[in-house]
Formats: structure tokens, sequence, C-alpha cells
């Protein structure tokens, strides 16, 4: 027994998964319509929605092409009697599209040869149930499109009206007991407290990424004029930034030589190869790249190897507690000897017990942060605190300057 080719079609069609919301809405509905179109042998199938004036075509799938109807067209028939058994007007027959609260969407329309004869009661069934699975991927679409406004309108409202601010983590030398740097860490306002990573999620969801990270850029950069030239600034950046070009505008005028950049995604190879093109000029004027959670997983050694950084930040769960495990010692001590022979520093972050720098320090690595060290905090206090650097140095060679005078 052969199958007709309309009902292979429908066949594979309803075999698919067609989960409302996860699938891509109008490539779906255009699948189905052909569909049903070839199952019905009719010419047209498509989906109009009620709008002002008219009901308009949004979904629409021909056996060939029909002068003046074309997706974003009017819809040529008049549905009044949509949805009855004998709603045929013409050569067409309707299903309406009913949303949930029983709201009216539009039509689903099988026009041609077949529809203004008698169909079996099986074809009209068909047609109901691929109006029904059609109001469900549009209910989804709505709800979809409503949250991308509403997320737009969020991130878009921080950008406009500076709603970003920094809290600035101490890196110190701990050889020499000073400020060599500070982590600069976003926040955001917002009545409902979100964490820094659901924004730039949220904002590169609906293309909002880069601009947001260009006005925290900005933002960050505030901090130069504060802070003693000796100290830098790292903050974090996406590739995204970077590949598309944003980034040397970003810095134009900013002192490169106190900007450590960390790039807080794991790029494709493709865009470490761009990235890198983007960046030689900018490391050559003084820019540093470093790389953040060393050991704390297989991506973060490719990263490195492929970014080549000029700092390697030792990610908190490998220093947490390695004063009292050899495994971890066995680790960092590795790390510690590839940076001697790459030429790049290491900063251990999430140092909170005396134990744990100590242990540090007496393997080599002086760059350090945490909150033993010291916690994020705004910018005022943050220049405090390098103040209070420059003091107690000018203090202690006070002492040797008497002696040699």
């Amino acid at each position: 027994m052969s199958i007709a080719p309309g009902d292979l079609m429908l066949l594979n069609f309803l075999v698919e998964d067609k989960k409302p919301g996860v699938v891509a809405m109008d490539p779906l509905l255009g699948r189905a319509l052909r569909a049903l179109r070839a199952y019905l042998a009719v010419d047209i199938a498509y989906i109009s929605q009620v709008a002002e004036g008219g009901s308009v075509i949004r979904h629409l799938d021909t056996r060939s092409e029909y002068p003046g109807l074309h997706v974003g067209g009017p819809d040529p028939f008049d549905h009044a009697g949509c949805g009855r058994p004998d709603s045929k007007a013409g050569a067409h027959l309707c299903v309406p599209i009913e949303l949930e609260g029983g709201t009216r969407y539009g039509a689903l329309v099988c026009a041609g040869p077949r529809a203004d004869a008698v169909m079996h009661p099986r074809d009209v069934s068909m047609i109901r149930v691929f109006a029904e699975l059609a109001a469900e991927h549009i209910e989804a679409d709505i709800h979809a499109r409503a949250r991308t406004a509403e997320v737009v309108s969020r991130v878009q409202d921080v950008i406009d009206r500076d709603g970003v601010s920094f809290l600035y983590q101490p890196v110190y030398d701990v050889n020499r007991a000073s400020v060599v740097g500070f982590e600069g860490l976003a926040r955001f306002a917002g009545a409902t407290p979100r964490g820094p990573d659901v924004w730039f999620s949220d904002a590169a969801r609906v293309g909002l990424d880069v601009a947001l990270e260009t006005r925290l850029i900005a933002k960050a950069m505030e901090g130069f004029e504060r802070l003693p030239p000796s100290v830098y600034i790292g903050f974090n950046v996406s590739p995204n930034i970077i590949v598309n070009g944003q980034l040397e505008r970003a810095f134009a005028g900013a002192p490169l030589g106190r900007i450590v950049l960390e790039i807080n995604e794991h790029p494709t190879i493709r865009q470490y190869d761009e990235i890198e093109k983007v960046l030689r000029p900018l490391r050559d004027k003084g820019l540093r790249i470093s790389v953040d959670d060393a050991g704390g997983g297989v991506e973060s050694f490719r990263h490195i190897l492929q970014l080549k950084p000029d700092i390697i930040k030792l990610h908190m769960s490998l220093v947490r507690g390695i004063n009292a495990d050899a495994a971890r010692s066995a680790l960092a001590a590795a790390l510690v000897q590839f940076g001697k022979e790459q030429r790049c520093e290491l900063v251990a972050e999430g140092v909170e017990t005396a134990a744990e720098l100590s242990k540090l320090k007496a393997m080599g690595i002086v760059k350090m942060q945490g909150y033993l060290l010291g916690r994020p905090a705004a910018l005022e206090a943050a220049c405090a605190l390098c103040d209070r650097n420059l003091h107690r140095k000018a203090a202690a060679a006070r002492p040797a300057a008497v002696a040699t005078s």
C-alpha cells in the first residue's frame, strides 16, 4: 500500500517535536501550512491575524505565486462565518484561531479547488488540530515578545539613567604590603536585587550587551582620575564587545597601561583569532590581559593557552584551604612554574585566612586579593586606602632617610 505524498508530509510533521516557546515559531508554522496544504490537496494555506482595518496574512504557503497574496498583505476573504462546519465562501474554508481566554487572534485558511467541495469531517478536524497548534505557538511567541520587551526596557533604562556603579576590591602585593590594583565589580540599581551575571545575560539575549559593556567601561574609567597612577583597574568584558570592534573606541584616550582586561567568557576558536587581532595593538600600548578561574576547570587552561595572558588569576576553589591540601598545592605550584616560564604574573583570588596567605607566599605567589586583605568598596574608600598606603610608605622611608643624612 503506497502513501500519498500529502499524507507522508503530514505524518512527518506530526511526529516532530514541537514544544511552544522552544521551537522557532515562523519556520514551524510554515512547515505546518505546507503539510496541511499537501494533505488537503489545496492551493493555498495561511494564517491571518485580526487587525485594525481588516485581517492581515502572517504565515503563508502556496502551490504557486498568487498576485496580491503575501505575508503582511490583506486577507482576501471575509471570515464572518469562520468556524461553522459549512463556513465556505467562494473557494476557501477557515477555522478560527483562539488564544487563552477565548481571545480571537485570527483564522487558519485553506483555499483552492477542494475547499468549496464537500470535505470529510476528518479533514475539518485536522484543520482544527492545526489551528490549535498554531494558537499554542502564537501564544508562546506573544509572551516571549512581551518578556523581551520588558528586558529591553529594563536594560536600556540602566544604560540611559546611568544605573550602574562599581565596587573596587584591592589587589595587594603582600611582599611590599601595598595595593597594586583593584578589580572593578559592577553593581546595578533596581527595585529587585539582581546579580551582574543576570544583567549581562539579559543584555546579551536582547542584543544590548555591547551597549551595556560600553557604558560600564566608561563608568569604570572614572576611577583613573582619582586613584594613584601606579594602581591599575581590572574589569570584565565579553568576547562580543571585542570582536564587534567597540573596545578600541571605548578605550580612546584611556591610560592603557593601567587597564587589566578580563575576558569573562570562553570564546570559540574563531573568536580567539579575532580577539588576538583586535587586542594586539592595544597590548602593544600597555593593555594587559587577565585570565580568571585558573584551576577551576579544563576550559580555563584552554583560555590561558589561546590568550597568552599577562596575568593568571588562581580561582578561589584552588586557593581555599590550600595550606592543608597537597593536591591544591601541587596544582598551584605547577601554575607558578608555568607563569615563570611564560613571564606572566599570578594573582590568588579568594584569600580568606592567614594560613592561606602564608602558604601562597611561600610558594612564590605575592599578588593576592580576598576578604582577608580587603572587601569590595566604593571608589571613595578605595582612594582612602591608597592614601593610607602612601602615608605608611612615607613614614617607613623617613627613618632610613634620617640615618643616611
